[in-house]
């Protein structure tokens, strides 16, 4: 299989996170963040939610949390991967089919979240940068995505 144009790179305050995305697992995801990307929704976008030990989330226009892009939500592609280190998967709100343009990245292994939330890619380099970001609910003087590509 292929991997051109499923890898993410997000060039962010703290240098750049290389993400492989898995259309195999969540095709629809995978295509939705494309989108969003190739329209540069993710351009300046902060990581408003960085739990130490956790996640951190970002995707938010608003930085805080409530919002999404222009589309409608996603249907859930719940799927067996892992949530460990480095895994991307989408948060959402108490509906399953919620998903919209905010995902987080697992700092740590968060194997409670299995099945619920849909893992759509994982960190192949800069995962130390990740651990840089600032951390907080919500982060004072937030790290943010300063540019995202595919190639």
């Amino acid at each position: 299989m292929s991997e051109t144009g499923n890898t993410l790179t997000l060039e962010t305050t703290q240098g750049p996170v290389v993400i492989k995305m898995r259309p195999d697992l969540a095709p629809n995801h995978v295509e939705h963040i494309k989108k969003l990307v190739g329209e540069g929704f993710y351009d300046g976008i902060i990581f408003h939610r960085v739990i130490d030990g956790f996640m951190a989330q970002t995707g938010c226009p608003h930085g805080t949390g409530t919002g999404g892009s222009k589309y409608p939500n996603l249907k859930q592609e719940f799927n067996g991967q892992h949530h460990a280190r480095g895994v991307c998967s989408m948060a959402r709100s108490s509906n399953p089919d919620s998903a919209n343009s905010q995902f987080f990245i697992c700092f740590a292994d968060a194997g409670f979240l299995n099945r619920q939330y849909t893992v759509w890619g994982e960190v192949t380099e800069g995962m130390e940068n990740v651990d840089k970001l600032k951390r907080g609910e919500p982060v004072q003087d937030p790290d943010k995505i300063v540019s995202a590509t595919i190639s």
